[in-house]
């Protein structure tokens, strides 16, 4: 009797856990096209965008005037990386990023808060004359930015433009890059309708952290698996061992046969 029991109990338990894998799997597929119409972004570890990032235009909002997901790959054909310096100008770091990169004739893109290009227009247009790329990063750097209003986001961005454009004297702004990688559809869709492409990243050493050159050079490398964009920083506190790290990175990234690129716009 007992052996019958558990024989009945086991397959009626058997056929539930069937039933409900396959309810899990129908409500997964229905998220993840949920995601794609609404253009939802899933986030993927230390904040960059993961795999949804596609969206339909709010008419609510201005039309964008560039694509709207977010860049990562470059803009060169072959074997490419695109340096990301963050947080910047910086009086001291800045000029120190520009030193090394022309040293090894490698480009980057600098992505500049509004009060911190305001500072020092100088060097935005030291960036600007030595042939890298201006990249918008927002006002207060805001990395819960994403979790308030379509209107904070507008202003965060457009206010930032506005400073950068002033300090660069209208050199071309053709990135957006959200705090923390705190992305939304509508702030996308406003930097996309000013002529600001989202930028993404791949590789993320955690330099702002300090754990040392050393630590940030190997997870570079490491990480270079992941794709082609490397999120660094040249502002936001002692970019000593930021600066170390590139100065040991660049060579070996050329010796390894990459060439610098920037994201597509």
């Amino acid at each position: 009797m007992k052996a019958e029991f558990k024989a009945k109990f086991g397959a009626k338990l058997g056929a539930k856990s069937v039933a409900m894998r396959g309810t899990l799997g129908a409500l997964a597929a229905a998220l993840t096209g949920m995601a794609a119409l609404t253009g939802a972004v899933v986030l993927g570890p230390n904040g960059s965008a993961g795999a949804s990032e596609g969206s339909r235009p709010d008419p609510d909002l201005p039309a964008p005037a560039v694509e709207m997901s977010i860049s990562r790959q470059p803009e060169d054909p072959g074997k490419a990386v695109n340096l990301t310096l963050d947080d910047g100008p910086d009086p001291t770091w800045t000029p120190k990023a520009l030193e090394i990169l022309a040293a090894s004739g490698a480009k980057a893109t600098f992505c500049m808060t509004g009060p911190n290009a305001q500072a020092h227009p100088d060097l935005v247009k030291k960036v600007v004359a030595a042939g890298h790329r201006l990249c918008n990063h927002s006002v207060s750097h805001d990395t819960a930015m994403d979790k308030k209003s379509v209107a904070y986001q507008g202003k965060e961005i457009l206010d930032a433009k506005r400073m950068i454009d002033e300090a660069s004297g209208g050199a071309e702004l053709r990135y957006y890059r959200a705090p923390g990688g705190a992305f939304t559809p509508q702030s996308r869709q406003l930097a996309a309708a000013h002529g600001m492409r989202s930028l993404g990243w791949n590789v993320d050493p955690g330099d702002y952290r300090r754990p040392g050159a050393d630590a940030i050079l190997a997870t570079v490398e490491r990480q270079l698996a992941n794709g082609p964009t490397i999120l660094l920083h040249d502002g936001g506190g002692d970019r000593s061992q930021t600066m170390q790290a590139l100065q040991k990175l660049l060579p070996r990234l050329k010796e390894q046969g990459y060439a610098f690129s920037f994201p597509q716009a």
